[in-house]
């Protein structure tokens, strides 16, 4: 007996753009279960993981599911359901490498722009790290050096970094931060950092009066990375024209700042 054979169905232009939209909202929703992920570095239950991101626990099962395909998430124990995975330690390396280059237009633009020194500087724990710098014109001018960090309370890129950290990343800094006098200038407790913090947020600038080294200041601005990662933009000045240069120093630093959280969107 012979079997009927279903037909084939073609697909319109409609149903195309259902299947893209399907898709993009996979990613999105993926994307959503791994930044929740962040926020429970020794795992979370597929429960906590639905009620975080607001999606049925048997979306999120499948999510999971993939993603633990693509060693994006592994078990966290046999109790503490999933966490994120060693795949996205490859990712993160990649990304961290990246934003030199990817900044690098910036920091040069900006450098052109004010003729002082510009750094690049990515978090790391407790501390800044500075992964790329443009020399300034001025035959007086802050010099420091690929590779050196600075603790996060001392320094204007460290502060920007800490202003625009959540409440998770930022206790997990306060757990391990020392406010160490650096100079007389440095805050020596968190009590003065949060208030200068609370400063920060509002104006979205980060200054550094002398906190870090004698006869240096800085200002700068934070931004935050495909990864999650956070960084920031800085311009380090001998505090004698600091001053004066101030305004457009700030100026300029916003206005590139914009450019490069446009090209980390794209």
């Amino acid at each position: 007996m012979s079997k009927i054979k279903p037909s084939a169905v073609a697909l319109g232009p409609a149903d195309d753009a259902r299947a893209d939209r399907a898709g993009v909202q996979v990613i999105a929703r993926a994307a959503l279960v791994m930044r929740a992920l962040q926020r429970y570095p020794e795992g979370a239950s597929l429960g906590d993981l639905a009620r975080t991101v607001e999606l049925p626990r048997s979306t999120v099962q499948r999510i999971v599911d993939a993603l633990d395909c693509e060693g994006l998430v592994v078990a966290a124990s046999a109790h503490a359901g999933v966490r994120l995975g060693p795949a996205l330690q490859g990712l993160a390396a990649a990304a961290r490498f990246g934003i030199v280059e990817l900044a690098r237009p910036t920091v040069e633009a900006l450098a052109k722009a004010t003729g002082e020194t510009v750094d690049l500087s990515i978090a790391n724990h407790d501390k800044v790290v500075f992964v790329d710098q443009v020399p300034g014109t001025h035959r007086l001018a802050a010099v420091s050096a690929v590779g050196v960090s600075f603790p996060m309370h001392s320094c204007a890129n460290g502060k920007a970094v800490l202003a625009v950290m959540d409440e998770l990343e930022l206790r997990r800094v306060r757990s391990r931060l020392k406010c160490v006098a650096k100079t007389p200038n440095t805050h020596t407790s968190w009590r003065a950092l949060d208030a200068d913090l609370d400063r920060i947020r509002k104006s979205g600038v980060a200054y550094d009066r002398e906190e870090n080294s004698h006869g240096i200041s800085a200002v700068a601005i934070a931004f935050r990375m495909p990864d999650g990662q956070l960084g920031a933009l800085s311009i380090p000045v001998p505090t004698q024209r600091f001053r004066s240069a101030l305004p457009k120093l700030t100026e300029a630093l916003i206005r590139h700042h914009q450019r490069l959280t446009r090209i980390l969107r794209s």
